[in-house]
C-alpha cells in the first residue's frame, strides 16, 4: 500500500446512524452477508460482459468471469475476489463511502437513459445478449454490501478498473464505524475485478467453516450465471433449468434437478416449464411429485414455492404464489421484477406475487386437463397422490368450473374401489331427465354400498357418488352446481325425487302383500306408539318410501344436512349430543309385519317396546352415533333370550 496516496474520510453521524441500522436490524440472518457480496460480485461480472458485448475490450481479456470464496483460519479472513468490472479509486469512495448509492441502478439508469437518446446501436445477436446480461443484473439499493459488517468487524475492498489502460488498484478499508480510507494498492493483484476481504469476527468464526460456507451459498446463491469456488472447489454446480430452454431439456436433467430440490429419492410424476412474458414476466420449473404429503397433519405448513429473483433466492417456501389446494407443487419461480424492500427479504407488495399466482393456477389446471384427456393412468396416479388436497380448489370461484371437470370420484356403478369417475362421465351414464348428482358418505365402499338409504336408488338403478374423505361433503357444498347440475346427498332425497325412473334391478324377493284398510289403521296406530316409546329420542316415526331391504333408517328432518356432515360438524364443535331425527320404518319388513301383530294383539307389549329401542338403537348405529353400545348388546340379548325361550315353548323341546 502506498500511504501517501491515503485518503481518510469520516461517515457523517447520521450516515453512521443508517449503517448501524443496517448491520445491526436490517437482515434477520447473518448468512445473508454471503448472498449480497456474491450478488455484487455477480453484477459486476454481469456488467464486464455487458459491455464486452458491446464491442468494449477489457484489460486481461483472457481472465474467466469467475467467482472465488477463499477463507485463511489462523488470520480469521474471509475473502470473495471476482473478474468483473471493478472500481477507480473514485468508484470506490462514491459506492461504498455513500449508503444507498447502488452502482447497479445506476448503471441501468444509464442504459435507459442512453436507449431513450437512441445512443444505443447494438443489434443482432450482440445486442440480444447486451440486453440478456443487463437483465440479469441484481443490485438496486446499493447497501447490501454494509451486511458484510454484521459478521466483521474490518473490511478490505481492493479492486482494478476492467476498461482503463495502466489502472492502478485501490482499496477501500473501514471498520463501519466511524470512518472510512482509500489509497493506492501497489500489489499485482487484483489483475480486474473488485476482492472483498471481510476480517471476521470473534462471534462469526462459523464462516471460517468451508461446509458452512457452502451450505449458505447453496441456499441463496446456487444459480448465480458464474461460477463461485470455495477454496478452489465450485459450488454452484447446478444449472438454473427454468432458464434454459425447454428443447435443449432433458428427463434426466428435470429429475435430477427435482431431487436435488426437493431430496426426494423417487422421480417426479410430471413436470411443468414455464417461461412467460405477459401479462408477468417470470420462468418456473414446478412439479408433481410421485408421493403424496400430509397437509393437513404434519406437513400442513411445509409446502409453498421457492422465489428468487434473477436466481437469486429471496423466499423459500412462498405461499402466495400458489393457493393451497395447489400446494402439492414443488418448484422454483424466478421473476425480473420483484418489488422487494431494501434487505430483499420481505415483499413490499403482492400485486406481482398474484399475478403470478393467477397464472401458474391457469397453465397447471390447463396442464392436468392434458394429462386426464391424454394419459388417464397417470392422472389416476396423480388423483390418489394429490386428490386430496386438491379439493379444495373448490373455493376457488373463478376456476370452479375446471377444478370441477377434474375432480374424480369412486361410485356405486364402478366395479371396485379403486376405479375413478369424473362428474361429465357420471352425467353421461345417467338416465335422460336426471339433473342431480347424488351422493353417499361413508368410510369405505362397502359402508356405502350398505347404506340404507342406497336402497331405492339400487333399485332404480340411479348411479351415487361415493365419498370416502371428510373434505367430500364441504366440496359438494361449495361447489353448488356444476353445469346445472345440483350436488345432493341421497338421504335427503325427497319422496317423490325418483319416482319418474324405472326399477332397473329384478325384485331379489317376493314383495309383501299391501295391508288391508284395517291393517293400515293399525299400522299409524304402531307408529304412533313407537314414538311414544321413544319420546323425545326422534321428532317423528312414520313409513319410508325410500328403504326397500332394511326395517327402519334415521333422517333429517326436512332434508337438512346429511349425517356425515352434521356428525363431522359436531366434533368440530366438540358436542357429543345426538341428533335428533325422524325414525322411518319399511312398513313390508317382516320385522314391522311381526310388530304390527304384536300391537293388534296388545299395544302394550312389553318385547315390542323393546324391539322398538333396538330398533332405534341399531340405526342410530348405522348413522354412527351410537354412544351406548353395551345397552344395545345387552337388549339384544335379552330379545334372544325370549325368542329362544318362546321357540322352546311352541316346539315342547
Amino acid at each position: 500500500m502506498a500511504e501517501a496516496g491515503k485518503k481518510t474520510r469520516q461517515f457523517r453521524a447520521e450516515v453512521r446512524k443508517v449503517l448501524h441500522i443496517l448491520t445491526n436490524s436490517l437482515y434477520t440472518n447473518r448468512e445473508i452477508f454471503l448472498r449480497e457480496l456474491i450478488s455484487n460480485a455477480s453484477d459486476a461480472l454481469d456488467k464486464l460482459r455487458f459491455r464486452v458485448n458491446r464491442g468494449e475490450s477489457p484489460r486481461e481479456p483472457d481472465l474467466p468471469l469467475e467467482i472465488r470464496i477463499s477463507i485463511d483460519k489462523d488470520a480469521k479472513i474471509l475473502t470473495i475476489a471476482d473478474t468483473g468490472l471493478g472500481m477507480t479509486a473514485g468508484e470506490l469512495a462514491e459506492n461504498l463511502g455513500t449508503i444507498a448509492k447502488s452502482g447497479s441502478e445506476e448503471f441501468l439508469a444509464g442504459l435507459a437513459a442512453e436507449s431513450r437518446s437512441g445512443k444505443e446501436k447494438s443489434d443482432g445477436k450482440d445486442g440480444e445478449a447486451a440486453a440478456a446480461d443487463a437483465a440479469n443484473i441484481i443490485g438496486r439499493f446499493g447497501v447490501g454490501f454494509y451486511s458484510v459488517f454484521m459478521v466483521a468487524d474490518r473490511v478490505e475492498v481492493t479492486s482494478r478498473p476492467a476498461f482503463e489502460k495502466d489502472a492502478q488498484a485501490h482499496v477501500w478499508i473501514s471498520d463501519g464505524l466511524g470512518s472510512y480510507s482509500v489509497e493506492p494498492f501497489d500489489a499485482e493483484e487484483p489483475k480486474r475485478g473488485t476482492v472483498v476481504k471481510a476480517h471476521l469476527k470473534d462471534d462469526a468464526v462459523e464462516f471460517l467453516e468451508k461446509f458452512r460456507v457452502e451450505s449458505a451459498i447453496r441456499k441463496h446463491s446456487a444459480f448465480v450465471p458464474f461460477p463461485v469456488f470455495v477454496d478452489g472447489e465450485r459450488v454452484n454446480t447446478q444449472p438454473a433449468l427454468w432458464r434454459e430452454p425447454k428443447s435443449s431439456v432433458t428427463k434426466e436433467q428435470y429429475d435430477d434437478f427435482y431431487k436435488a430440490l426437493s431430496y426426494d429419492a423417487k422421480a417426479p410424476l410430471d413436470v411443468q416449464h414455464i417461461a412467460v412474458d405477459a401479462p408477468v414476466q417470470f420462468n418456473a420449473l414446478l412439479y408433481i411429485p410421485d408421493s403424496g404429503q400430509d397437509f393437513f397433519g404434519a406437513d400442513r405448513d411445509f409446502w409453498g414455492l421457492d422465489l428468487y429473483a434473477r436466481r437469486v433466492l429471496i423466499q423459500h417456501r412462498n405461499k402466495e404464489l400458489i393457493p393451497e389446494y395447489l400446494a402439492f407443487l414443488k418448484g422454483v419461480v424466478d421473476t425480473e421484477d420483484l418489488p422487494l424492500n431494501i434487505s430483499r427479504e420481505t415483499l413490499q407488495e403482492n400485486v406481482l406475487l398474484r399475478k403470478i399466482n393467477q397464472v401458474i393456477v391457469k397453465q397447471t389446471l390447463s396442464h392436468l386437463e392434458k394429462m386426464a384427456k391424454d394419459d388417464a393412468e397417470k392422472y389416476k396416479r396423480f388423483w390418489q397422490l394429490h386428490g386430496k388436497i386438491f379439493k379444495l380448489g373448490y373455493h376457488d370461484f373463478p376456476n370452479r368450473e375446471r377444478v370441477s371437470a377434474l375432480l374424480r370420484f369412486n361410485s356405486s356403478t364402478l366395479p371396485d374401489a379403486e376405479a375413478l369417475t369424473s362428474l361429465d362421465e357420471y352425467m353421461a351414464r345417467a338416465p335422460e331427465g336426471q339433473k342431480t348428482f347424488w351422493y353417499v358418505a361413508a368410510p369405505n365402499r362397502e359402508a356405502a354400498r350398505l347404506n340404507p338409504h342406497m336402497e331405492l336408488f339400487r333399485k332404480k338403478g340411479i348411479e351415487v357418488l361415493y365419498l370416502f374423505e371428510p373434505v367430500d361433503e364441504f366440496v359438494m357444498e361449495g361447489l353448488g352446481k356444476y353445469k346445472e347440475w345440483d350436488f345432493k346427498a341421497a338421504e335427503n332425497a325427497a319422496d317423490d325425487a325418483l319416482t319418474s325412473f324405472a326399477d332397473k334391478e329384478k325384485p331379489e324377493k317376493e314383495a309383501a302383500a299391501p295391508l288391508s284398510e284395517e291393517d293400515n289403521t293399525s299400522f299409524d296406530k304402531l307408529l304412533a306408539r313407537m314414538k311414544e316409546i321413544l319420546g323425545d329420542k326422534v321428532t317423528e316415526v312414520r313409513v319410508s318410501h325410500r328403504l326397500a331391504d332394511s326395517p327402519a333408517v334415521l333422517v333429517s328432518p326436512d332434508g337438512g344436512m346429511s349425517s356425515s356432515m352434521e356428525k363431522l360438524l359436531k366434533v368440530m364443535q366438540k358436542d357429543d349430543s345426538l341428533p335428533v331425527k325422524v325414525l322411518e320404518v319399511n312398513r313390508d319388513h317382516p320385522l314391522l309385519r311381526n310388530m304390527l301383530r304384536m300391537f293388534k294383539a296388545d299395544g302394550q307389549d312389553r318385547i315390542l317396546a323393546e324391539m322398538t329401542r333396538s330398533l332405534f338403537d341399531a340405526s342410530l348405529l348405522l348413522d354412527g352415533y351410537l354412544k351406548d353400545p353395551q345397552a344395545l348388546a345387552a337388549r339384544t340379548n335379552e330379545l334372544l333370550a325370549e325368542a329362544a325361550a318362546w321357540y322352546t315353548e311352541v316346539r315342547k323341546i
